[in-house]
């Protein structure tokens, strides 16, 4: 009789995930699969009121969940709040923002902004993360929110792609640093996904026909389609897998 080899479980039950920017957009997505898969969800955000909502509705779905009030541009409010709670088994660095314009109009206030939020956010919370796993002796996984961008240029993205691209680094350079402690670092590289916070730029002339020749699907992407990817990441059945990239681009870099 062939012996079959064991299925991998996309299970999460007694896991405790950490999301930031998880109130809306593709970190409550994240945050729903993640909870539907058996982990408990802890969203991290700003806004109190945007919080309280959306764990009303995870726990409605019957998702145990909890928040944070965190802005996570702020290292010692980051290590703080990470100090007093118990290792998160999974990390989502989801939060970031854009400002699309050339270089030549770039303000230091634009770059300093989405530097704070894009990169030194994702090193905060990683940091904080890992020094809690590493001191409890416990597996882990971190889950970067990157772009398509983190792989090719863009006109008037040159700040968001420079991002990104560190992201792309942080990502392979910390999978070495924490691999021999069963820690996995990945990042998932979405296209543009529609969200509340892109609605704008489909709004201007041209914007979406223009992107979407660029997608090999020919269309916008959706936040529930990051949501198996963000499973599969966090769970044993991407055991194997650290310092990847996970293209969700609907094969913008295939061109």
């Amino acid at each position: 009789m062939i012996e079959l080899p064991k299925s991998p479980s996309f299970r999460l039950d007694g896991k405790r995930a950490l999301i930031t920017g998880g109130s809306s957009g593709i970190g409550l997505a994240a945050a729903t699969a993640l909870g539907h898969a058996g982990a408990h969800v802890t969203l991290a955000a700003r806004r109190a009121a945007e919080l309280e909502s959306a764990c009303a509705a995870l726990r409605n779905s019957q998702i145990s969940c909890d928040f944070l009030v965190l802005d996570v541009t702020r290292s010692a409010n980051v290590d703080a709040a990470i100090a007093d709670a118990s290792p998160y088994d999974i990390l989502v660095n989801n939060a970031g923002m854009n400002r699309p314009v050339p270089l030549v109009e770039q303000s230091d206030n634009d770059i300093d902004e989405v530097f704070d939020l894009n990169v030194k956010a994702a090193f905060y919370t990683s940091r904080a993360v890992a020094r809690k796993l590493l001191a409890a002796k416990h597996p882990g996984s971190i889950i970067n929110i990157s772009s398509q961008m983190g792989h090719v240029g863009s006109a008037r993205r040159v700040l968001y792609c420079a991002s990104k691209h560190a992201i792309e680094g942080m990502t392979k350079a910390l999978a070495w640093e924490l691999g021999a402690n069963d820690i996995r670092v990945n990042s998932i590289c979405p296209t543009f996904i529609e969200t509340p916070m892109t609605a704008a730029m489909f709004d201007k002339p041209g914007f979406k026909q223009w992107v979407c020749e660029r997608i090999a699907l020919g269309r916008l992407g959706r936040a529930d389609e990051v949501m198996g990817a963000v499973v599969f990441l966090a769970s044993g059945a991407s055991s194997l897998m650290t310092g990847s990239a996970l293209m969700l681009d609907g094969g913008w870099t295939a061109a």
